[in-house]
């Protein structure tokens, strides 16, 4: 009866009313703020997923034949240049037959030149023959027109002109007005890793990007003539070189790139005032500039390195071997086996396939060896290219790699190390995975093609 009396006042059909209203009203409420939430998930997602970034080709400097240089020619040249003592002279032999380098590394016409021609002149004319090269045989490769490129890098310690490096490229290849440049000076045979590590934020910040980097060293305006043996050292180790690399974060790369950027770790030791001046530009005595290379070298190497190997363990060893590491600490730590127990060394072989350690010099490549238990095979990379091309700086990990991929080659799944050391002093990593098989043969390692070990 008393519904029958709500239905002829009509109220039980103002409530239905009320009731669907509220209920569409609470749909659409609710339908809106799970729109929004989407959105700003999905967006949220855009702005902060890491980006890949892709290793599309490289190039290395082949100095021509004429500009070769054997250790006789290179005694001959130094005592023709009139400067430096007997003993020095002496000095720079003994240097020379136990760094490494062969009878076919790379000097440039300046240095060449009898008496040396040492000039901003000739020093950009080095460039010029390093840069244009690399640069122009990248593009080409890739068919990669100097205007597409969006980020240009361009990484060399001791030769800084204005305008810049990276303009002299800007200049010569026409590149569109908009490009953005860097330039990194005085960071030393490190810079590689450290232009690689630019172009991967750079590859973060702007989607559908290609970044050109470029990394050499120039030796025309540093060659030492001077008598300080600490900065005659780098006048016997480093020589004529550099390369160019194209990397892209475009989806549509993937197809045809070599290698994704998995990880880059740095380790700078500058706040150490021997790490920081064991590798010095300054004055010798005579107010002649060279670059000093400290006794201490290689002990402040082995710290660096190992400061950066615990950084990058954790991201690229398997579980395994981040527990024996970890329980060898323990126990050398806080059980009291420091003396008795040796500290556990990872195997890194298990992390990567292939390593390329920069070419700083035949201590450089033995000390990273024994360190890391590498082995000879592992290394026969970085002493064919101290042998061939000498320390070629911030471009040496380039030059290794182009001898894994011309000599042995790469499998879909490889991982790459590659080691720098620098000035500062820092030690850097990059790690990268091939994307498919790589058996590119580079023109720096056609000469040794028939002696070529593949892997099985």
């Amino acid at each position: 009866a008393e519904l029958a009396n709500l239905y002829q006042r009509g109220d039980v059909k103002e409530m239905w009313d009320v009731a669907r209203e509220t209920h569409l009203t609470f749909n659409l409420v609710t339908f809106v703020l799970c729109s929004v939430a989407v959105v700003i998930a999905a967006w949220s997602y855009v702005l902060t997923r890491s980006r890949p970034v892709y290793l599309m080709h490289y190039e290395c400097y082949r100095p021509p034949a004429e500009l070769g240089v054997s250790e006789e020619f290179f005694m001959e040249h130094s005592r023709s240049a009139g400067v430096f003592s007997e003993e020095n002279l002496e000095f720079q032999l003994k240097v020379l037959s136990r760094s490494g380098l062969g009878q076919h590394t790379s000097l440039p016409p300046a240095i060449m030149s009898n008496p040396p021609e040492i000039s901003m002149a000739t020093a950009r004319e080095e460039a010029h023959m390093v840069l244009f090269d690399v640069v122009e045989r990248t593009l080409a490769a890739t068919r990669t027109p100097a205007q597409a490129i969006d980020i240009l890098i361009v990484n060399c310690s001791l030769f800084n002109p204005t305008p810049s490096l990276s303009a002299m490229l800007v200049n010569r290849f026409k590149m569109r007005s908009d490009v953005v440049t860097y330039n990194l000076s005085g960071m030393g045979c490190s810079a590689g890793v450290i232009a690689i590590g630019l172009a991967r934020q750079m590859l973060q910040l702007h989607p559908g990007s290609r970044v050109l980097v470029v990394s050499t060293e120039n030796i025309t305006q540093n060659w030492y003539f001077g008598n300080e043996r600490s900065m005659l050292v780098p006048n016997c180790l480093f020589r004529m070189g550099g390369a160019a690399m194209l990397l892209s974060n475009r989806a549509r790369d993937r197809w045809r790139a070599r290698y994704a950027l998995k990880h880059v770790v740095r380790t700078h030791m500058g706040q150490d005032d021997a790490h920081y001046g064991c590798v010095y530009q300054r004055e010798d005595a005579d107010g002649k500039v060279g670059v000093h290379l400290s006794k201490d070298l290689m002990r402040i190497a082995g710290h660096a390195l190992k400061a950066n190997i615990t950084t990058l363990g954790p991201l690229v060893l398997p579980l395994s071997e981040q527990v024996l590491f970890f329980a060898n600490l323990v126990a050398r730590r806080f059980l009291g086996l420091r003396k008795s127990l040796q500290p556990y060394i990872p195997d890194f072989k298990q992390a990567f396939e292939h390593f390329c350690i920069h070419t700083g010099g035949r201590g450089v490549i033995d000390a990273i060896e024994q360190q890391l238990q590498l082995g000879d095979a592992n290394v026969e990379a970085s002493r064919q290219s101290l042998e061939w091309y000498g320390n070629v700086s911030s471009a040496s990990i380039w030059y290794v790699l182009a001898n894994i991929e011309t000599l042995r080659g790469v499998r879909k799944g490889d991982r790459v190390w590659q080691i720098a050391f620098g000035s500062g002093f820092k030690c850097n990593s990059a790690v990268w995975v091939a994307l498919r098989d790589v058996n590119y043969k580079h023109s720096v390692w056609s000469h040794l093609l028939g002696s070529a070990k593949k892997r099985v």
